[in-house]
């Protein structure tokens, strides 16, 4: 017999294992890209004509801005990031794959996938990046979902879906989840949320089926599942002072986004600062402050659009409109981060959308 002491050991451990909001990470860099990056799931848009992505996005008074003159926020998204032991991806997918779960059913649900975080090869391949020590491993694994409101978010949590998708009431169930965690996974989750800013989407063209509100996929446990998207990321580290700027620039700059092939959405990710809940620490200050994420079909969609004049005219690099002057300016925009832009690149599987997308 577990003493009383064991018991509540393990049941507080599980608590910080298996607490389930979906995020991204702040994993090793990549090859740079400066990406004017999007968020969603897997389709084509018929948008032809280019748009500020201030007018792109989706809530009535897109344009407003707060007090402190911060955009408002067209989606809440809520993360949770993960080190996986050495070994242990297909493993955790087993778990994620075979969770009970009515996340579609929920009011105010628009996305969802399970991401692993990749290192961008020369040949085309991909490898996933695992880390070795604990700090390398933190984030190779992120869930990442996007909800119309916070407060829809806020529902979920405190609901009984929330308890069902986490192992269920009982003490048995609650121990099981705990161990299968510490097999698994490199400690506690890292939850993080964020304020979904200048949101563009596209509505999918094929909707994966679910089974009660979760997808019905057959996971062995020892291979992965198949990749369903492509995520790319750049991460910012604004200081308070210069989040204001920094978000203007983004509104103000064009995108041709929506008229890419393979791409499914856009939202830059503004971390919430004011939010709460069990394993949620502050924002440190070698976290990024902002990450703009963007969804790909694949990552050939992706590279297509990074090798492509929409990516050039979104980075100031194509040819200057015809009533513009000669004249450039002496020198660039300064800086408003404290640090370079770090790229981060993921392969999600899971796909979950609504029939709106995200």
């Amino acid at each position: 017999m577990m003493s009383l002491r064991v018991l509540f050991l393990l049941a507080a451990a599980a608590l910080s294992c298996c607490h389930v909001v979906q995020a991204f990470s702040t994993p090793t860099v990549v090859k740079s890209f400066h990406a004017t990056s999007p968020t969603t799931t897997t389709t084509t848009s018929t948008a032809t004509t280019s748009t500020r992505l201030h007018m792109a996005t989706v809530e009535e008074d897109t344009t407003s801005v707060t007090p402190k003159g911060l955009l408002k926020r067209d989606r809440y998204i809520a993360t949770n990031r993960f080190a996986v032991r050495l070994g242990k991806a297909a493993k955790l997918e087993q778990r994620w794959a075979s969770r009970k779960s009515r996340l579609a059913e929920l009011q105010g649900f628009r996305y969802f996938h399970l991401m692993r975080r990749v290192t961008l090869n020369d040949d085309g391949t991909s490898t996933f990046d695992e880390g070795t020590t604990d700090d390398e491993a933190q984030g190779n694994y992120v869930s990442f979902t996007i909800w119309d409101k916070k407060s829809d978010f806020s529902a979920w949590r405190s609901g009984e879906a929330f308890v069902e998708a986490h192992g269920g009431k009982s003490l048995g169930a609650f121990v099981s989840t705990m161990v299968n965690s510490l097999r698994t996974l490199r400690g506690a989750p890292k939850p993080a949320f964020y304020d979904g800013l200048l949101l563009q989407s596209t509505t999918p063209e094929n909707v994966a089926e679910v089974v009660d509100g979760w997808r019905n996929v057959e996971a062995d446990g020892v291979n992965t599942l198949p990749t369903e998207c492509f995520v790319a990321c750049n991460q910012f580290f604004v200081s308070p002072e210069n989040a204001a700027a920094f978000e203007q620039r983004w509104a103000s700059r064009e995108s041709k986004l929506k008229e890419c092939d393979g791409f499914v959405a856009f939202s830059m990710l503004r971390r919430d600062a004011s939010a709460k809940g069990h394993g949620v620490v502050p924002l440190s200050s070698g976290e990024p402050s902002y990450t703009s994420t963007t969804i790909w079909r694949d990552r050939q969609a992706f590279e297509d659009w990074k090798n492509g004049g929409a990516f050039k005219q979104a980075h100031g690099e194509g040819k200057p409109k015809s009533d513009e002057k000669e004249n450039k300016p002496a020198s660039p925009p300064a800086p408003l981060w404290s640090q370079p832009p770090k790229p981060v690149f993921y392969e999600g599987t899971l796909v979950i959308t609504s029939k709106d997308g995200a």
